[in-house]
């Protein structure tokens, strides 16, 4: 990767140059406006964990930005690179990301400074029960004032782990399981949330490519089958956007960069091939199909119709800003673009579809987790028979009506089963979270279109979503 050049904005403060030129074209008063900006409180521990016969000590973070909702939510990530400024302009964004889909949320974020692959999981586990525990006896682990979630190095294992401490800890509280979200299924966790922030990047580009106005600003035409896409990151996020993509829209991912290189492939890439092939070999290096190459950094400058970054922040730069040929890029990372490549892209014309909005489908399904988790049933549970029942009636009428008339009208088969089948937790989910992203989008898109101080996709998220948080604010009394 090249070297960012010296004078670039950390990713601090890359969000606040973005946040002040939204509330330049905003009437909040000086105050407000500073109340909106500033992170209400940040948390930093170190703890020791009795490792490998001796006591091994632990950095980490949990940054609460705004409480105009609570509780607040925001992921936890484990790095070796994460210090306060990281964690919390990751916080800030998830204040706007959280008010731009309106779930009921403030703001926060977390972080353990730690490379996970140096420990087996038995050591993660008592390191992470143990940051749990930290954080938790000082309530930024609560169902009702901070719940947690993944991010990058961290999983449903870690969540699992992270809900059984906290139960341990508070063993008469009933909603417990909604203390994190993104667990797995058998420990209160809701299908549908692996997948759910790669999916979110698909139906962002479902509604992108609903508006040809849209479509035509970014200079590309049609809709989404065909197009060339390569995606920087194949973690979570990356793999199931690309996955979902390829296989359900057609697209080409014609490129994959990862830590140790890319491969491109101008037909297309399978994505499932090269994601157990990194499973199980550490990288991409030495991958039979297609080229790989180790300069994995210049291939974000390669030719394409979408770019997805979907790994770290900063990754386009002023460095390398000017060279990026992609009409349109979706930011499924956080942060990705600097503030200062930003500007040079938008000059370009570049359409970005900026992460606060493209990867907030994680937040959205944690959302319904926490819902469930504090409803204590699972969605469809009470309602699939029943509809299954009232589609059967409309079935079994429509045969009567055909015999009646003498005919010999029939149904096909793959349309009862689709038909009578009533929808379960997965499908509502799904349901829901593109529900959520396509009125956000909307929301998004009425400012973009409709100011005419307003040039890009960015600007109107923030406008929308730091004009909720401020209506939050006023109706406190502030």
């Amino acid at each position: 990767m090249s070297a960012t050049p010296i004078h670039e904005p950390s990713f601090r403060e890359s969000v606040d140059l973005m946040f002040n030129r939204a509330v330049a074209l905003m009437d909040l008063s000086p105050g407000l406006e500073e109340k909106i900006r500033v992170c209400n409180a940040t948390y930093t521990v170190r703890f020791g964990v009795r490792l490998r016969g001796g006591i091994q000590t632990f950095t980490g973070y949990r940054s609460v930005h705004s409480e105009h909702m609570e509780p607040v939510k925001g992921g936890i990530r484990y790095a070796p690179n994460v210090h306060q400024d990281e964690v919390e302009a990751l916080a800030a964004l998830m204040t706007y990301k959280c008010a731009l889909v309106e779930a009921p949320f403030g703001g926060s974020k977390g972080g353990l400074r730690i490379n996970p692959r140096d420990y087996d999981e038995h050591e993660l586990e008592l390191i992470t029960r143990r940051f749990t525990y930290e954080l938790v006896k000082r309530d930024l682990i609560h169902p009702s004032q901070n719940v947690p979630a993944p991010d990058m190095g961290t999983g449903e294992r870690e969540m699992a782990w992270i809900a059984d401490q906290y139960r341990r800890m508070n063993t008469t509280d009933i909603n417990a399981a909604a203390c994190v979200t993104g667990k797995p299924i058998n420990a209160g966790g809701i299908q549908g949330r692996t997948e759910a922030t790669g999916r979110g990047v698909q139906y962002a580009l479902h509604e992108f490519f609903r508006h040809p106005e849209d479509i035509a600003k970014a200079g590309l035409s049609g809709k989404l089958d065909g197009k060339r896409v390569i995606v920087q990151g194949l973690g979570n996020v990356g793999y199931h956007a690309a996955k979902f993509l390829s296989e359900e829209d057609g697209c080409r991912i014609t490129a994959v960069i990862e830590r140790d290189g890319a491969v491109t492939d101008p037909n297309g890439i399978d994505v499932e091939d090269l994601h157990q092939w990194i499973a199980t070999n550490g990288g991409i290096t030495g991958y039979p199909h297609g080229s790989v190459t180790p300069n994995g950094n210049a291939v974000l400058e390669e030719p394409c119709d979408i770019l997805i970054p979907a790994a770290l922040e900063g990754v386009i730069n002023l460095g390398n800003a000017h060279k990026i040929q992609a009409p349109l890029i979706v930011e499924a990372a956080n942060g990705p673009i600097t503030a200062g490549a930003d500007d040079i892209l938008r000059e370009k014309g570049t359409i970005i579809i900026p992460d606060m909005y493209a990867n907030a489908g994680g937040v959205t399904v944690s959302y319904f987790e926490w819902v469930k988790n504090l409803s204590h049933i699972r969605f469809g549970r009470m309602q699939r028979r029943q509809e299954e029942s009232r589609h059967q009636l409309v079935v079994d009428e429509l045969e009567r009506i055909s015999e009646s008339l003498g005919k010999t009208w029939t149904l096909s088969p793959d349309f009862k089963q689709k038909y009578l089948r009533g929808a379960g937790e997965l499908e509502l989910v799904r349901s829901g979270l593109d529900d959520t992203m396509r009125i956000a989008y909307q929301s998004m898109r009425e400012v973009w279109h409709g100011r005419g101080d307003v040039k890009d996709l960015r600007t109107a998220a923030y406008l929308v979503s730091i004009g909720k948080v401020a209506a939050s604010y006023r109706a406190k009394g502030l």
